[in-house]
């Protein structure tokens, strides 16, 4: 009896290839976390991801995502993750999610590992040394190279920098730029309200030229 089953088993396998295939995926699963054969299985980093499918996106973030992959030359699904988080933090930080995008391709052109000549790291180019204390609800000052937690942490700073500057948008910037220092701002005020501005239109479904 134990035999036959086993055959009617292997039948019923064999006939429908994607039960197959589910029992292949939940046999390796299980292997996984329990670490057997762990020297030739591959580990389960997926989970780990930093990326969203864009078909997960509403229709204008989705565009965004792809906009600022052209434009960048960034992979378009972790971009979706990031324009997802952005949007969260906006609403959390009463932020335009295009200012908190448009900061992050002045500041690194969305690269994750940059760092300034200042010390200014990640997405945000965040002074790790001087908001040390942000990180440690994170795991410490090596957080500031997950690209989802240099984006919660720098857009707390510029929302703070908004706030001690009486709201001003335009002063926030320059004060997350650079403190109370900068006096001229190279243009940095400008690119990131150019580059918002563009966003916009793209959430709108404007065509936009990437250069």
């Amino acid at each position: 009896m134990v035999g036959l089953s086993a055959a009617a088993v292997v039948m019923a396998l064999w006939w429908h290839p994607q039960g197959l295939h589910m029992a292949e995926e939940a046999l390796f699963n299980w292997l996984r976390d329990r670490q057997v054969l762990i020297t030739w299985l591959p580990q389960n980093t997926a989970d780990r991801a930093t990326a969203v499918d864009l078909k997960d996106l509403p229709r204008s973030q989705a565009a965004v995502a792809i906009w600022l992959g052209q434009k960048y030359k960034i992979a378009p699904e972790p971009l979706a993750a990031l324009v997802a988080e952005a949007h969260v933090l906006a609403k959390r930080h009463k932020l335009a999610p295009h200012l908190i995008l448009a900061v992050m391709a002045i500041e690194s052109n969305f690269h994750p590992y940059v760092q300034s000549h200042a010390g200014a790291q990640g997405l945000m180019q965040v002074m790790t040394a001087i908001h040390a204390k942000r990180y440690e609800a994170y795991g410490g000052k090596l957080a500031a190279f997950d690209p989802i937690t240099n984006l919660r942490v720098g857009v707390s700073v510029l929302a703070d920098s908004i706030k001690l500057k009486g709201g001003s948008l335009e002063d926030g910037l320059r004060f997350y730029l650079g403190g109370d220092a900068v006096t001229e701002d190279g243009g940095y005020v400008a690119k990131v309200q150019a580059e918002q501005a563009r966003l916009d239109q793209v959430a709108a479904g404007v065509s936009v030229p990437i250069q």
